[in-house]
């Protein structure tokens, strides 16, 4: 699949999320998603990803912004980071990869030399037409929502 660029339509997608609900993009229409894929639950640069996000969220909201998170974990440990860090918004559980791959942020990584397949930390911004307007590939966990204020303000 080639990469998606700015303009692109966003694929659509269904899954479950850390409730077991149903999650849909086009659930959204209308209201601009910061959509961001992350690594691992409850992992240190996710957890400050995710609390930088749950501790704007007010401020996302207000200014138009749906945010929702998507890994690879299951519903379970989705509900598990919910409720540990007080989340407010939508996780998505994409055990079958699906959406990472539809993205393009499932791929080769590194660690202590060893490489592996996982998820790279990126963050896209669809607006309410499902048309991307950013992608953010070097995210700063600890300041990923000003980062998409930055860009979009």
């Amino acid at each position: 699949m080639a990469t998606l660029q700015q303009g692109d339509k966003a694929p659509g997608f269904t899954a479950k999320d850390q409730n077991g609900n149903a999650v849909s993009l086009s659930d959204f229409e209308g209201k601009t998603v910061i959509l961001y894929f992350y690594p691992k639950d409850d992992t240190p640069g996710c957890t400050a990803e995710a609390c930088d996000f749950r501790d704007n969220y007010q401020s996302l909201l207000s200014q138009g912004y749906e945010v929702i998170g998507v890994s690879v974990d299951d519903e379970k440990s989705h509900k598990k980071f919910e409720t540990k860090y007080s989340l407010p918004f939508t996780l998505i559980a994409d055990t079958g990869h699906e959406i990472v791959e539809a993205y393009g942020v499932w791929g080769e990584k590194s660690m202590y030399g060893k490489t592996y397949m996982g998820v790279n930390r990126s963050t896209f911004i669809i607006d309410g037409d499902g048309i991307i307007k950013h992608i953010i590939t070097k995210v700063d966990t600890k300041a990923a929502s000003q980062q998409v204020l930055d860009l979009v303000g």
